[in-house]
């Protein structure tokens, strides 16, 4: 559970090591105390101002900025100082002390902490603070954008405006229920099933639109299969465009998995190649092989590659029938198991091949490998206009879908029961609430604010 602690806090709010500015962040309820003790003076509120930062000694550590944001007009909500020096570790070090030292009540901060108390005094929502987070974590320029967005609450007020919906047709659905001696036909007059008809289709839009949020900030997990020597790592570096893996003609080269994240649209593509699957007496390759399997049962997409130059080959075809036996059976089955037959370069493609023919050496055929990698994904909207999401956020959407549905069926039915039909509305109103934190547990809160780094 989250304390809700008053205490000061403080933390080095930059990167940890060498930078021409770091900074020192402090939070509290009232700061006035801590101002003078450290310069002397009062300082003007949201200006910044040029001065020396001195130990207890009155010896001077470094000069700088100090900012102060009084309550209730700062990132927190409460009080915040921000002091601005020279990014030496020492430096930040000897003024974390120096405060410390003039409030015994200061202590260091949680980590994201800070963006907890902006949550906490109503400063943001809770997917909004997700979403300082997504920013600071994001490895496109799409994913970053997106998270911009979330942060200025264009997700949240999407949810917000389906969360009013809900609770209006919640106000109507109850009052009926409060006063049955009007017999007033409710379902008719208030055109309770052509409101959840447009509840559900406007859920829809952001249900999908949140899919893709959540693809822009996890992307997807793509691993790189098959025997020895069919060109795995030729591929790797062909998509990242870098070497990032070994490539020689000898067979095991590569003996444990190799990871490059590249991005398609926008979207991140954690690429793992990984050892080459076969029967070894080298201990070292066992480990990797096993690995490899591993990988492929976590796998987003699996790329079962294909050495062109040696289909036909009896020991080579053995070898390819071994490993399609041990693919999971739901694995052959979905649309997650793409074949790519490549070395097309040096030999052409059997007659009816099924899959994607290209050459990792040329570069042939490597831009229909992307694309399809995007369709496994689902990708198929344009990052302009989209928000970030996270998984939570499509689980409680799908939560919500589900629950107009069921009051939906209530709804058409001719005996259909009221008090039904209010709790699946209920709940749908709890789950949109799940996702900007108006129902949040604690613990789910804790979670979320653990992952933020301290400072933040």
């Amino acid at each position: 559970m989250l304390p809700r602690s008053g205490d000061p806090i403080i933390a080095i709010a930059t990167a940890s090591g060498r930078g021409a500015v770091g900074i020192v962040r402090v939070s509290g309820a009232d700061l006035s105390g801590l101002i003078a003790a450290l310069f002397g003076r009062r300082l003007e509120a949201r200006v910044a101002t040029y001065l020396s930062f001195a130990d207890a000694a009155s010896t001077a550590i470094d000069r700088g900025l100090a900012i102060h944001f009084p309550a209730p007009h700062s990132y927190t909500g409460e009080d915040v100082l921000e002091l601005q020096a020279h990014g030496g570790p020492v430096v930040l070090q000897l003024l974390l002390a120096r405060c410390l030292e003039a409030n015994p009540a200061l202590r260091l901060a949680r980590p994201g902490e800070f963006t907890e108390r902006a949550f906490l005094n109503d400063k943001l929502d809770l997917a909004q603070a997700e979403a300082v987070s997504d920013l600071i974590e994001a490895s496109t320029e799409a994913a970053a954008r997106s998270a911009g967005r979330s942060l200025s609450g264009a997700f949240s007020a999407e949810i917000n405006v389906l969360r009013d919906h809900v609770i209006q047709l919640r106000m109507l659905v109850e009052a009926t229920l409060d006063f049955p001696e009007e017999e007033i036909d409710f379902l008719e007059k208030a055109n309770a099933r052509g409101r959840l008809r447009d509840i559900a289709a406007q859920l829809d839009g952001v249900l999908d639109r949140a899919r893709q949020g959540a693809l822009l900030r996890e992307g997807i997990s793509v691993v790189l299969a098959g025997q020895p020597n069919v060109g795995k790592s030729s591929l790797l570096n062909a998509l990242a465009g870098a070497e990032l893996a070994i490539v020689t003609p000898t067979a095991g080269t590569t003996r444990d998995k190799v990871t490059g994240t590249i991005q398609i649209e926008g979207v991140p593509v954690h690429v793992i190649d990984t050892a080459g699957l076969r029967e070894s007496a080298d201990e070292v390759e066992r480990i990797g092989v096993a690995r490899s399997w591993g990988e492929i049962e976590r796998a987003d997409a699996v790329l079962f590659m294909h050495d062109l130059t040696r289909v036909g080959v009896p020991a080579y075809d053995a070898g390819e029938t071994q490993i399609a036996a041990r693919l999971p059976t739901a694995l052959m089955q979905s649309t997650r198991l793409l074949h790519i037959f490549n070395k097309h370069d040096a030999a052409p493609a059997p007659p009816g091949t099924e899959g994607i023919v290209l050459s990792a050496l040329s570069g042939k055929g490597i831009s229909a490998l992307r694309s399809k990698l995007l369709e496994l994904a689902g990708w198929h909207a344009q990052p302009e206009g989209l928000f970030i999401a996270r998984t939570r956020h499509v689980r409680a959407l799908n939560a919500t879908r589900e629950h107009l549905s069921r009051a939906a069926e209530q709804a058409a039915r001719a005996d259909a029961a009221l008090d039904l039909l209010a709790e699946e509305l209920r709940l749908a109103h709890d789950a949109l609430g799940e996702i900007t934190g108006v129902f949040g547990a604690d613990e789910l809160l804790g979670e979320i604010f653990s992952r933020f780094c301290i400072g933040k």
